[in-house]
């Protein structure tokens, strides 16, 4: 038994038996991700108990703690070791003797071993979350998934009978060789016997004969089933190329802008290619059918009368078949983007195109060349740009997850050619940086037995910038294009730029928070953004934004900015809170109120600003001097607070210093205990007295003094020996949040019955007590020294 059959905790399992149990399409990421020497897949899974309990984040900081964990993975290496001699695995043997070598280089600096550690561990949860999410989509669109699925088995039905019909032209191409045969024996037998025999009514002549009508009648049946065969690819065709594809490039235009869309190429793939092998089977009948007229013709021979046209339309849907089969499978993105489609000067970026018809002996053998702008609107200050980096790559199986025919281009990048400001005389239509819009072109020659086709892909219309500050703009405009566009190639669609219905942009706001953390917007929260854009309306489905409202307007703070900046805070600091449901989030004061009013006292909600960009508060009821419900909120928290105190932490700390100090929140709306709705996520204590920590411990808090927020230390370190801080008086309505719990010396303490509940030890040393409600106004310091 090896050391992972001890990572189940009860009913949990670990995170590495989590991967392995996940389906192929997020294995080979995982293969993918062990595909390096720092950390190899036999050691991960042999130690995953112990790797997965040890503090490597806190190691790669901590030398001496990095040490010790060097040390004792280099003892269950060897521990580990022993089990293979006994289990007499030599392979293994070699392998773990060979990494126990390798490890040796961390010996000089442990902690980068620790980092890389962590580093892995990382990437592991971000393949399980892509994983959760992929299931909560299938579970969310099972009735999606159905008319998926019924749609792919009535094509795979189709398929088939292609197939089975190309089998049977098979055999009848057989049939009509042995027929040609026998006819052309026995009519060379009669040319030689016939002069001998002297007799004009020589009854061979008419066995010939029939034996001919027969074979024309062959000839004619065999080129029916040619026409029928090449009707079922033609109408194959037609659905594949005008309905399959043109639906799978408009689920990636969404899927590019949020939208939980399948945009998996392999069924496409299957289908195309089996046409395609269909088609050139038929161009070999073909071939065929002319080496047979050329041995056997005779006046009105059939093949000769219907096999040009036969052929020319097999190239012609041959040909249509292969150019819809190049596509952009990866849009353009930059490894550090928020999204696909913008891209920026002098950074690096990555794209994939893929042959969707997958001929192995094709492998390696298709140049794919990139280029920009082939047909750049003719308008002033269009700005023009040159491709640099490896422009040119072969299409290839090996660098796919699935075998199929990719080109990955991953070290592009963009220069702007300074000379040139558009064409001469062009019109001089405004369009901002962001509004402009460019297309990457990808181009390969496809040469098969004797077929040659010049294939082109283009990506969807990207924006480029030059600065980090344009990138929110930049989302904004693909987020519009591919929300509203359906013309890929409309290089000018912000000329005069569509409005979104209500239903759209609703949607697409709601992929925003569904891609950035797994949960989308529900109907009310989707109704207080409506009522913030068009006031309060019965009905919403007829309204509209314009694309100056949604961010043109009031720049810089836009109504995309507003937006953003709380998806971008949610993302960064509330992650959980939100997939969880504990944050209402949209919804308006007016309906806060209302809510609130009518539930006990305690009872609290939290919300989105209106006001503050990217900020979020909490509202709370309680009863004033006469006994009436009174709604209470506080300054907003933006995403710097957050950064230094979790929020959980502020909801459960969360004071009004009055004669005696109270927490006014008790239940989350509309009626959970607070401790019960935000407990599992509230600061684990169990880490505080480790022997590594050798300062002070202070403890950043918000204090709330009339109208401003202001963060301060519980205590100042510069404090000199024995001097004792001053407390904070108390006075009415001051809210605090503090980050941690307080730990500092009993000099420094001032043990007021008033304020202090609660004391804990340092360590174990009964000399440092600590005090969690003392505020002492300092100057803000650091969460940590």
């Amino acid at each position: 038994m090896d050391l992972a059959s001890n990572s189940v905790n009860g009913s949990q399992m670990s995170q590495w038996e989590r991967l392995v149990q996940l389906p192929a399409a997020f294995s080979q990421q995982l293969h993918d991700l062990y595909d390096r020497e720092a950390l190899p897949m036999d050691v991960r899974h042999y130690l995953s108990a112990w790797i997965e309990s040890q503090q490597w984040q806190r190691a790669a900081s901590d030398y001496d703690l990095a040490m010790v964990l060097f040390q004792v993975l280099l003892e269950n290496l060897d521990i580990q070791y022993s089990r293979f001699v006994q289990e007499d695995s030599f392979l293994m043997q070699h392998n773990f003797r060979r990494y126990k070598q390798n490890f040796q280089r961390y010996l000089e600096n442990p902690c980068v071993l620790a980092h890389n550690i962590c580093w892995y561990l990382e990437k592991e949860k971000e393949i399980l979350q892509t994983a959760d999410l992929a299931e909560q989509v299938r579970v969310m669109q099972v009735e999606q998934g159905g008319f998926e699925t019924s749609t792919q088995r009535d094509l795979d039905h189709r398929m088939a009978s292609l197939k089975n019909e190309v089998q049977c032209m098979e055999h009848a191409m057989m049939c009509l060789e042995e027929q040609q045969d026998e006819f052309d024996f026995k009519y060379q037998t009669f040319l030689i016997e016939a002069p001998l025999s002297g007799n004009p009514d020589n009854p061979q002549q008419a066995k010939l004969q029939s034996l001919i009508n027969k074979l024309n009648d062959c000839r004619k049946n065999t080129l029916f089933g040619l026409n029928k065969l090449l009707e079922k690819a033609e109408d194959l065709i037609d659905v594949l190329v005008n309905k399959e594809k043109v639906e799978w490039q408009r689920r990636q235009q969404k899927h590019c802008i949020g939208a939980p869309h399948r945009v998996c190429l392999d069924q496409l793939e299957k289908w195309f290619t089996c046409v395609a092998e269909s088609l050139f089977q038929v161009r070999e009948f073909l071939s065929k059918l002319e080496e047979l007229a050329g041995k056997v013709t005779y006046e009105k021979d059939p093949i000769k009368g219907v096999k040009p046209s036969l052929q020319m339309r097999t190239e012609k849907l041959l040909s249509d078949l292969l150019k819809s089969s190049f596509v952009v499978e990866t849009q353009p993105s930059m490894p550090q983007g928020k999204g696909p489609l913008v891209l920026r000067t002098g950074v690096q970026f990555f794209v994939k195109t893929r042959l969707l018809v997958k001929f192995p002996d094709l492998n390696h053998h298709m140049k794919v060349n990139v280029s920009m702008d082939r047909e750049p609107p003719q308008i002033k200050r269009y700005r023009h740009f040159n491709v640099l980096g490896t422009t040119s790559k072969a299409l290839n199986m090996s660098e796919s997850k699935n075998g199929g025919m990719v080109a990955d281009f991953r070290h592009l990048n963009l220069k702007e050619q300074k000379s040139g400001g558009g064409a001469k005389g062009a019109p001089d239509i405004s369009l901002s940086v962001t509004e402009e819009l460019h297309i990457m072109y990808f181009n390969t020659l496809f040469e098969f037995k004797g077929m040659s086709v010049e294939l082109q892909a283009t990506s969807l219309p990207v924006v480029i910038i030059s600065n980090a500050s344009q990138q929110q703009s930049a989302c904004a405009s693909v987020l519009w294009f591919n929300m509203l566009s359906q013309d890929t190639k409309d290089l000018m669609f912000f000329a005069n730029s569509p409005a979104a219905t209500w239903p759209q942009f609703g949607e697409m706001l709601s992929w925003q928070f569904l891609s950035a953390t797994k949960r989308g917007l529900n109907d009310a929260q989707l109704e207080m953004i409506a009522n913030r854009l068009f006031g309060k309306q019965q009905s919403y489905d007829i309204c509209s934004v314009a694309w100056s409202t949604f961010s043109k307007e009031n720049s810089p703070d836009t109504f995309w900015v507003w937006f953003d900046s709380i998806v971008v805070m949610v993302k960064a600091n509330l992650e959980n809170l939100w997939r969880d449901g504990l944050i209402m989030g949209f919804v308006t004061k007016s309906k806060e109120k209302t809510l609130l009013k009518k539930k006990q006292k305690g009872t609290f909600l939290i919300r989105f600003s209106e006001s503050v960009i990217g900020g979020i508060t909490f509202s709370w009821v309680e009863n004033n001097a006469t006994g009436d419900p009174e709604v209470k909120t506080i300054q907003p928290f933006t995403k710097d607070d957050l950064s230094q105190i979790p929020f959980p932490e502020i909801i459960r700390h969360f004071l009004i210093l009055k004669d005696v100090p109270q927490n006014p929140l008790l239940y989350l709306y509309p009626n959970t205990p607070k401790d019960e709705a935000f407990g599992k996520y509230y600061a684990d204590k169990s880490g505080l007295d480790s022997p590594y920590l050798i300062y002070i411990k202070t403890r950043l808090v918000f204090v709330l003094k009339g109208d401003t927020l202001e963060a301060v230390s519980h205590m100042s370190t510069d404090a000199a020996e024995g001097e004792v801080p001053q407390p904070i008086e108390p006075f009415g309505n001051v809210a605090v949040q503090p980050v941690d719990s307080l730990e500092h010396h009993a000099a420094n303490c001032c043990l007021d019955p008033m304020l202090c509940d609660s004391v804990a030890n340092l360590g174990d040393d009964p000399m440092y007590p600590s005090c969690t409600n003392h505020f002492f106004d300092s100057e803000p310091l650091p969460t940590s020294l």
